[in-house]
């Protein structure tokens, strides 16, 4: 495959990755199809690695975007108030806290998903006077310090050039096979001689997206919840990647039944790919003085415009969760027959909603039959501690035929390298 060799090669830090695996320059994007320089039309199974659920360029919110901006509304502003931030805020409050029943606070982190755990983290450790944090094995939380130190993938871990502590990893639900879901965690908080300080936090995904698509059960998140509860341990749910819809719910831990003390988002809370990222608090967790967590990049205007577009658009009722849970399991089962097609490879299919995975024996096929995804036209990536698995996050609005004609390419794809 050809690499490029212009001035991304020759300027650009050599810390980019997705162009390695797509080495084409994009122009264009529509719905679920970006577009080369030259015209060739990709079909986007990445979205944005799941920052652009309603697809590239949405019309609906692209008219009310540009709209938006052609009418001279407040670009920047810090966190003062404006009509933009008020319409988000009743939406949000409207169309999906009410109800769900859920009572949160909401603060404006910064852009970016790590924003949105850092103030967690940081809110976490003020409320309870306590500093350590019980994270997951395999888990992605994003890449400044205190993110990155409740994450585990090694090669992200080690670029951090300092030590990351006052974290504690714990197995994820199916990491230890056998194994009982808490007896070691709970032993730890209840044993005065263990050697763990009582954690300010747990921090946790529903669904591991980074981590390899690994699925927490229902009722491994309903315990991990209680366990928190009767130890005074705050419960922080990462939603970046998962929540807006990916797993079917809004948020991905809706199945589960459990109200997490702090939920962080980010990613597709804008509608439309701009940066904008949330923490929610419960309100009794508001104890922040003023200025105490801020930036200069809370709260961009034009994305609280879209965000609340898209809340209007697709959360009024239920039938994209209802879609998005119907076009799962027709991957999921696609997935399934390509697994009993080449049992001697033992591949698994996993996830829940639009976020599945085909796990292979090892990163070199997964990251192959990618390869040979985008050389039919079809952009996909990798996950898991060793690229093992197989990524699929097509937008929630992708069309029937686009879904079936991607699953074809990945068959042929997974028949080139296996077969």
């Amino acid at each position: 495959m050809a690499m490029i060799t212009d001035v991304f090669t020759t300027r650009e830090s050599q810390v980019r990755s997705y162009s390695r695996s797509w080495p084409v320059v994009f122009d264009r994007a529509v719905g679920s199809t970006m577009y080369d320089e030259n015209g060739r039309g990709y079909l986007d199974f990445f979205a944005g690695a799941g920052a652009l659920n309603y697809g590239h360029n949405n019309p609906q919110l692209k008219k009310v975007l540009i709209d938006y901006l052609s009418d001279d509304r407040v670009m920047h502003s810090l966190d003062m108030f404006t009509t933009a931030r008020r319409d988000f805020l009743e939406t949000f409050d409207s169309l999906i806290l009410k109800p769900r029943n859920l009572d949160y606070k909401i603060v404006f982190p910064g852009p970016g998903g790590t924003n949105a755990v850092e103030a967690a983290l940081k809110l976490a450790r003020k409320v309870t006077g306590r500093t350590g944090v019980i994270n997951f094995t395999n888990a992605f939380h994003g890449m400044t310090l205190g993110a990155l130190a409740v994450t585990g993938n090694a090669l992200k871990r080690g670029g951090a050039g300092v030590p990351l502590v006052h974290t504690t990893p714990m197995p994820f639900d199916g990491y230890l096979e056998g194994g009982a879901d808490f007896a070691y965690l709970e032993r730890l908080l209840g044993d005065s001689g263990s050697g763990l300080d009582k954690p300010a936090a747990v921090i946790v995904e529903s669904v591991q997206g980074e981590g390899g698509i690994n699925v927490a059960r229902a009722e491994w998140l309903r315990g991990l919840s209680e366990l928190c509860r009767e130890h005074g341990v705050l419960l922080i749910l990462d939603d970046v990647q998962m929540g807006c819809g990916r797993t079917g719910g809004f948020f991905s831990f809706e199945a589960a039944g459990i109200v997490p003390d702090m939920v962080c988002l980010s990613k597709s809370i804008s509608g439309y790919g701009l940066p904008m990222a949330l923490t929610l608090i419960r309100p009794e967790l508001d104890i922040w003085a003023p200025g105490e967590h801020n930036g200069t990049f809370r709260g961009i205007s034009p994305a609280f415009a879209t965000a609340a577009e898209a809340i209007r658009l697709y959360w009024s009722d239920d039938a994209l969760e209802r879609s998005t849970l119907a076009r799962g399991e027709t991957v999921q089962a696609r997935f399934a027959a390509i697994a009993a097609r080449y049992p001697e490879h033992a591949l698994v299919a996993k996830g829940r909603g639009l976020a599945r995975g085909l796990q292979f024996a090892d990163g070199d096929l997964a990251g192959r039959v990618c390869a040979e995804a985008f050389t039919r036209g079809l952009l996909m990536e990798t996950s898991g501690p060793e690229g093992e698995v197989m990524k699929v996050l097509p937008a929630l609005t992708i069309t029937d035929e686009e879904l079936e004609r991607g699953l074809g390419i990945i068959d042929e794809s997974v028949a080139a390298v296996l077969g």
